[in-house]
């Protein structure tokens, strides 16, 4: 049968030979991939610069299977374009064309063109051609939005120079989109990380430094880095908190923020980083009901607040040694891929979606890739300082929140599940964390002009989940 063709193209903030310059970075392909394609890369040799560039994947086909992919690039011409041709995969043949053109005022078209064959021949086309569409144009509606973001992003920032940056935590929710999103905008990447992760599993452009969390921190580990973003710590709502699990909360936060900012301290000034962006979190400000909390409010109570509370101060010697430092006060995170909303979607997948307690609680969300922004805001906007409330402009109620994730995904969500039930089920998880009410303000982020991509809840649901056209 005769090849499908699948074209989606859209204008880049960019030249043409910007746009190029950014994919040929080789943490471009990791950047681009959906999250709710959990696409995991396994292996990745050469570069489009070199002109020979080759990568294998393994990509969700239905439920937990999925797919091995293997993929060369060739027809590679600076500035203009490339191509992908599948080796090894799920379709009977699959050729990925970009194309970068010039448009007015310094700006580019990008057009991604598909051309691909089912397996199976008309048995293939007959079950899967329609969902093999819906899919890809899902894929390129995300793909196009983000880039343009990430150009846009970069683009506030282009009279500055590129930096070297430290990050802990590069591999968990927020640090693993956070460096590709940095190495692509052209930023030199230092993961500091620990055991076995010290050995990289393939050339993604970055340099890896082994660290131990539990250890006093050597200088040279951040000598000559501009930056350190520490992002690392131990889950919150990763089981109960038993007495031994506390501790781990806490001595994670504290500990190794405390041997960060002795080691930054510890180098010349011409050689420590000028900025040290530690995470922090909202829970800084306890249960608050329906108070606006502004970075100005005051500490709460309750063993979460006690813990950012100590976090922040850990900060203290690399403040006393005249760095820049900020903490950030992060809200429920969103991604498919894990956090807040990834230990949702099984149950409201499955028609399961319940209201947590009253449901009156305020949830102080913000989408990872508005995180990965806002961090990047932080780290490039030389004023910005202190406490910063890393969540989107307006909260939402639990009961609003869950209305709004089942409608994402078509599913109904009117079950309810009461403290008592949540309690016997989470323990103290469920008063720290599920049942606290926390509707917090991102008055510094709006102050220093940063722009969210999604501050209305819903739209950024379905823009993460795939479920476009977003209203």
């Amino acid at each position: 049968m005769a090849a499908e063709r699948f074209t989606f193209r859209s204008e880049m903030p960019v030249s043409a030979a910007e746009a190029f310059a950014w994919h040929a970075r080789p943490a471009a392909f990791l950047r681009l991939q959906p999250p709710w394609e959990r696409i995991l890369t396994e292996d990745q040799s050469g570069s489009l610069e070199s002109g020979s560039l080759s990568v294998r994947f393994r990509a969700k086909c239905v439920g937990p299977l999925r797919h091995a992919w293997h993929v060369e690039f060739f027809d590679i011409e600076p500035d203009r374009g490339f191509k992908y041709r599948q080796v090894r995969g799920p379709f009977a043949e699959w050729i990925h064309t970009h194309r970068f053109t010039p448009s007015e005022g310094g700006r580019s078209i990008l057009e991604n063109e598909v051309e691909y064959r089912l397996p199976f021949g008309p048995i293939g086309y007959a079950f899967a051609s329609g969902f093999v569409e819906d899919r890809l144009k899902a894929m390129f509606e995300y793909r196009h939005a983000l880039l343009a973001s990430d150009l846009r992003r970069h683009g506030l920032f282009r009279d500055r120079p590129r930096l070297r940056v430290a990050v802990t935590g590069s591999r968990g929710l927020i640090g693993s989109e956070l460096v590709p999103f940095l190495a692509t905008g052209g930023h030199a990447i230092r993961r500091l990380v620990t055991g076995a992760a010290s050995k990289p599993r393939f050339n993604d452009g970055t340099e890896h430094v082994p660290w131990d969390p539990r250890a006093p921190v050597d200088p040279a580990a951040l000598d000559g880095c501009d930056a350190l973003i520490h992002l690392a710590a131990e889950g919150i709502s990763d089981g109960r908190w038993t007495d031994a699990k506390r501790a781990r909360i806490r001595e994670s936060r504290t500990i190794p923020t405390r041997r960060l900012a002795e080691a930054i301290a510890a180098l010349p000034p011409g050689r420590r980083p000028k900025v040290f962006l530690s995470a922090s979190a909202v829970g800084f400000y306890g249960d608050r009901g329906d108070e606006e909390l502004p970075e100005t409010a005051s500490l709460g109570t309750g063993f979460l607040a006690e813990v950012c509370r100590e976090w922040e101060a850990a900060t203290g010697p690399a403040e006393s040694a005249g760095v820049r430092v900020a903490h950030l006060r992060i809200g429920a995170v969103l991604s498919p891929k894990d956090g807040a909303l990834g230990k949702q979607l099984p149950a409201f997948r499955a028609g399961l979606g319940a209201v947590l307690g009253s449901g009156k609680q305020w949830v102080p969300w913000i989408t990872i890739g508005d995180a990965v922004g806002a961090i990047h805001h932080a780290l490039m906007a030389g004023e910005l300082a202190g406490p910063m409330n890393l969540q989107a402009p307006a909260s939402a109620r639990n009961r609003d929140f869950t209305k709004a994730l089942g409608r994402a995904l078509w599913r109904p969500a009117f079950n309810w599940l009461p403290r008592s039930a949540l309690k016997l089920m989470f323990g103290d998880v469920a008063d720290g964390v599920l049942l606290a009410s926390m509707r917090g303000r991102p008055d510094k982020l709006l102050a220093s002009g940063f722009t969210f991509d999604h501050p209305e809840l819903e739209p950024a649901l379905r823009f993460l989940l795939g479920k476009f056209p977003v209203a």
